[in-house]
């Protein structure tokens, strides 16, 4: 028995593609500041010893990286309306994205936080620096260095993790597929594209993050060392 393919029925859909894939970016965008900030935020504030903070941030941490992401996208959207939060699909997306994030981050950015030599920050409280100058221009920086190729990673993992949003009727890109599908029957050659587009995604935002990071994040430091 022959197969025969028909991408092209697939292709001719091409705005609802482009959709998926400008709302796969928008999520992706949008849960990448709030994420990376927000992990940002925990690993400092686990950096400082409180240990009521410490214990209420690992908790958080250690919940959200050991459930699976689709079970914390069920909860924004089908459980936060049990306590009178009612989100759209998008907005809860973009929260349950923020959440996920943001828990990997904290422990990928507090890795190299602690890596800091104390040596570095005594040379800074030395010249007055407050403790969040010396976070900001002493720590922050050789941290985000030595760690940014884990976290463009897991940035990434978000992007594809973003696929299972078309669950709760977030536009993106796996729904723009099934949607697709559902329309000519052409399941194989639709998520054949899909997945060709995410993978061109991912090899983007990889480029791109390093790009921005070699350009204008860690320029001194690369020129310097």
């Amino acid at each position: 028995m022959s197969v025969q393919f028909d991408f092209l029925s697939v292709l001719s859909e091409w705005p609802i593609l482009l959709r998926g894939i400008l709302w796969t970016i928008g999520l992706t965008t949008i849960s990448s500041v709030l994420g990376v900030f927000s992990g940002l935020a925990f690993a400092w504030l686990r950096t400082r010893n409180k240990l009521f903070l410490n214990g209420v941030i690992k908790i958080y941490v250690e919940l959200i990286r050991n459930t699976p992401f689709i079970v914390q996208l069920f909860f924004v959207f089908f459980g936060l309306p049990q306590l009178g939060i009612r989100l759209s699909a998008e907005e809860s997306s973009v929260l349950a994205m923020v959440i996920n994030l943001s828990a990997y981050s904290t422990e990928i950015l507090r890795a190299g936080i602690e890596s800091t030599s104390p040596a570095q920050i005594q040379a800074g409280e030395s010249l007055g620096l407050s403790p969040l100058q010396v976070f900001m221009y002493i720590v922050l920086p050789p941290a985000l260095f030595r760690v940014w190729p884990a976290l463009v990673a897991q940035i990434i993992i978000v992007m594809l993790g973003s696929a299972v949003c078309g669950q709760i009727s977030t536009e993106e890109l796996s729904y723009a597929a099934n949607l697709i599908q559902s329309r000519n029957f052409r399941a194989f050659e639709a998520f054949m594209i899909a997945a060709l587009i995410y993978l061109c995604l991912s090899i983007f935002v990889r480029w791109f993050l390093n790009l921005i990071a070699e350009n204008f994040i860690f320029k001194g430091l690369i020129r310097n060392g």
